[in-house]
């Protein structure tokens, strides 16, 4: 079982930890609570939560 997560950029050669600073939406689907975050560089990353 994981016991913690990370939240990084998805970007080709960033990988940036994200937070909640860089959270710009928040969206709940029947599939779960969607969360875009924003990177410095520039890159917009999308996590799924179920």
């Amino acid at each position: 079982m994981i016991e913690t997560l990370r939240c990084t950029c998805e970007a080709a050669e960033c990988d940036r930890e994200l937070d909640e600073s860089q959270r710009m939406l928040t969206m709940e689907t029947g599939g779960g609570i969607r969360h875009a975050y924003e990177c410095e560089c520039g890159a917009v990353t999308v996590t799924v939560v179920r």
